[in-house]
């Protein structure tokens, strides 16, 4: 299996475009720039979601990220922006079903987890996640959130100024993911020897196959008897509407539009998550984002609608060590 370096350093995880380096072995981000921006983007369509009269799940704290940054994404909260592409028909209100319906989905993961006793828990890349400040945490509870270290600062500073407390112990590791989170894990108090709760919410698009490989060899080499983990993975799309995707992204932003995503993320066709965890000895369970979408009474896109591909490529899947 590739070492953190190994798959970090080969040219394989460098995608490029044109000329230009988008990813690199070595790239890091804040809340506004490139992969932190995806977060800033998610915490705002969570808000919009809290908005709706019925809502899939609150977070309280979503505005807050919003406001703090300003701009365009106060003024979407304010109606103040029906341009934005969070408002578009065939893209935006699905986008923001699509993050109501996955912030219920891992708030009862997590509320099981607790239930089943589990007392550490960890959040991979936890970007805006403010599940430590909201959900109500039994007393003992370990928070650990792991991202690099201008968007925890970010949080953190925020939730401050809002006069958040943590529902739990909440530890922040400063770390690039590519480097030895499991070291740092451990170097901040985590017990492998005890059950743990996982989350993988929103990453895996934005790493190889062989990084997504050693993030889950990571988690099951931490992970006692009993733990627990839940994932967010979407397959990979056809070879040539990747390329496609991305050179209409390329010429949008020739015109103006400075939006990123397609060239952020890794392309790379892999094993199902289920199928991993369920070799390795865990027992895991798939639902299919469309499915969930239903079952919690909102519309699902056709494949003909823009959000449409990005819904039936995406799947939610939990499972727990045997």
């Amino acid at each position: 299996m590739p070492s953190w370096r190994d798959w970090a350093t080969s040219t394989r995880c460098r995608p490029r475009v044109g000329s230009v380096d988008v990813r690199t072995h070595d790239d890091n981000w804040d809340i506004t720039t490139t992969v932190g921006a995806t977060a800033l983007l998610v915490a705002t369509a969570r808000a919009l979601e809290a908005q709706k009269p019925d809502p899939l799940a609150v977070d309280s704290f979503a505005e807050g990220f919003s406001r703090a940054v300003g701009g365009s994404w106060a003024a979407l909260l304010d109606g103040k922006a029906p341009d934005h592409q969070l408002h578009s028909p065939d893209w935006g209100q699905h986008f923001v079903n699509f993050q109501g319906a996955r912030t219920r989905y891992f708030d009862e993961y997590f509320r099981q987890a607790a239930e089943a006793g589990v007392r550490q828990v960890v959040v991979m890349a936890a970007g805006l996640d403010s599940r430590a400040y909201r959900l109500p945490w039994p007393d003992g509870t370990t928070i650990f959130e792991l991202d690099q270290p201008q968007v925890l600062e970010f949080k953190r500073g925020v939730l401050a100024e809002q006069g958040a407390t943590p529902n739990a112990d909440r530890r922040e590791i400063a770390i690039d993911l590519r480097e030895d989170w499991p070291q740092a894990l451990r170097d901040n108090g985590f017990d492998s020897s005890q059950p743990s709760a996982w989350i993988v919410e929103g990453l895996l698009i934005y790493l190889p196959a062989a990084a997504r490989e050693q993030l889950f060899a990571g988690i099951d080499a931490l992970a006692a008897p009993a733990s627990w983990v839940a994932v967010e993975e979407s397959a990979a799309l056809p070879a040539e509407a990747y390329e496609a995707a991305v050179e209409g992204e390329r010429a949008a932003r020739d015109a103006g539009d400075d939006r990123l995503f397609f060239q952020l993320i890794y392309n790379e066709q892999h094993n199902p998550a289920q199928q991993w965890f369920g070799e390795y000895g865990w027992t895991a369970t798939a639902t299919p984002l469309a499915d969930y979408l239903r079952e919690a009474g909102r519309p699902v896109p056709g494949s003909d609608i823009e959000a449409g591909p990005m819904i039936e490529r995406n799947t939610l899947v939990r499972a727990v060590k045997r």
